[in-house]
């Protein structure tokens, strides 16, 4: 029986059990693929294997067998999926393309990393391990999460993995997805505060520069992100095929998501073209307490999907994420507000609840900081606001609800998010345990869970220091994904 309040009423989360990073997600016949690190067993991070679950739109899912089970010995680690269109591996067994996994197999109990591959000829049902595993093996400790694409101009299959505890990311070039060549190695960088995982390289579009198109390297860091515990960073470049090239020296690290619950993002592959679009999500908590959240029988869930894109300003690139807009469907009464100015104080507003999409846009005045309070109740609140003077937007969790499960959940973070036009814009998601925070069209995001009380679902915008224009907001009630 599900005794936790907490569940999330739309974002994934399995039946049971522990659930970390999201793997091989995959598009093929009009289904999305999501595999994740799942231990069948229980709440905890062990036995390792490969959950599965399937979508027609990205917000309705439907969990599926086990895919890839903890197997002799052999944990089934992070990795990546890829339809092999051109049964370049000769695992084809009919008329249509497998799919192939490609998974990191972590030996126990003397650890040990490899790279294994898996492949199914019925649209991920069932797998099949590969005779002839490891494909990869330097007889490290530390060698995984190998990300794998088909890169067009150099006709090869490129895989994208790390060195964890050297903080390097390395590329290797296939033709047939068994037989591996090193290309090149991109590291230390930007943060390397803890082990290095999960890496991703994207080729995305440069939003305000049309027909353009920039390299983007994602890589987490198991410690050291800008609240302390796990985040993702991301480096701008290029890429030729062999080798990541930088835009410019990376010391400072530039951080994907600046809350603390975002983690192990990867991206669809397969897509159909008239999409035009790159879409991920990620493990929705932080290493420094996953293991202790206060839900059962199940434990972590991931964000909601993400598009993804790059902003060019001045002389820098930046990373634009926002939810798909396939979650619309789940919207259900609306609420607006028009044009106002905001005095000092509180005020609540008509719609309540623990399930809400927001769309609100405020108009700089003299207050110095404004925004929205989401999951009020007795004592409980978070808190959305902008500082005007310091142009941060941020989170602050510090009184929203049950905390006491770690010294490193009551906190407030913050991100850089100058003004657009004397505007602010925040398009805003609450759920039963977490919010996720998008600034200025994606600009800035923040995710972070929160842990209230099932009664504390009042909503508010408040105004201090002076005063703020309220240009306008809309507020749905979202109904349950399953």
């Amino acid at each position: 029986m599900d005794d936790s309040p907490y569940r999330p009423r739309y974002h994934f989360t399995p039946k049971r059990n522990w659930i970390n990073d999201p793997n091989g997600l995959i598009y093929l016949q009009g289904e999305y693929h999501l595999f994740y690190q799942y231990n069948p067993a229980g709440p905890d991070h062990d036995n390792l294997s490969w959950g599965h679950a399937v979508s027609l739109d990205l917000v309705h899912w439907e969990e599926l067998s086990l895919a890839l089970p903890y197997t002799d010995g052999v944990m089934a680690f992070s990795g990546s999926a890829v339809v092999d269109w051109r049964d370049t591996s000769g695992f084809a067994e009919g008329s249509g393309p497998p799919l192939v996994a490609i998974f990191t197999g972590h030996h126990t109990p003397r650890e040990r990393q490899d790279q294994r591959l898996a492949y199914s000829n019925d649209q991920g049902r069932t797998w099949t391990l590969y005779a002839g595993n490891p494909v990869l093996d330097r007889g490290l400790r530390d060698f995984r999460d190998p990300k794998v694409f088909w890169h067009a101009p150099s006709q090869k299959w490129v895989m994208v993995l790390v060195l964890s505890d050297l903080h390097k990311v390395q590329f290797y070039g296939s033709k047939d997805l068994k037989t591996w060549h090193h290309l090149s190695d991109f590291g230390p960088a930007g943060s390397t505060g803890g082990v290095w995982e999960v890496p991703e390289l994207l080729e995305l579009p440069v939003e305000n520069q049309p027909g353009q198109t920039h390299w983007v390297l994602k890589v987490d860091v198991g410690g050291g992100g800008p609240w302390g515990g796990s985040a993702a960073q991301y480096f701008t470049g290029h890429f030729d095929g062999v080798r990541f090239i930088p835009d410019t020296p990376e010391g400072e690290p530039r951080w994907v998501d600046y809350g603390q619950d975002f983690y192990a993002a990867l991206s669809w592959s397969d897509l159909p073209a008239e999409q035009n679009r790159t879409v991920w999500l990620g493990w929705m908590n932080n290493w420094r307490y996953a293991k202790d959240l206060p839900t059962h029988p199940w434990r972590g869930a991931l964000t909601l999907p993400r598009t993804l894109a790059l902003r060019s300003e001045g002389e820098r690139l930046y990373l634009v994420q926002r939810p798909v807009r396939e979650l619309e469907q789940l919207r259900t009464e609306r609420y607006s507000l028009g044009k106002i100015s905001l005095p000092e104080g509180a005020m609540p507003l008509e719609p309540q609840g623990a399930a809400l999409e927001i769309l609100a846009e405020f108009e700089l005045g003299t207050a110095h900081d404004f925004g929205l309070k989401v999951r009020v109740g007795a004592g409980e609140e978070t808190r959305i606001g902008y500082h005007r003077l310091h142009q941060e937007l941020y989170l602050d969790r510090r009184n929203s609800g049950v905390a006491h499960f770690s010294e490193h959940f009551p906190r407030r973070h913050r991100a850089s998010l100058p003004p657009e036009a004397g505007r602010v814009r925040l398009h805003v998601f609450v759920d039963l345990c977490s919010v996720e925070v998008f600034g200025n069209e994606g600009r800035a995001v923040i995710t972070d869970l929160i842990f209230p009380q099932p009664e504390s679902t009042g909503l508010e915008v408040f105004c201090r220091g002076g005063t703020v224009n309220l240009r306008s907001l809309e507020v749905w009630t979202l109904r349950p994904r399953r």
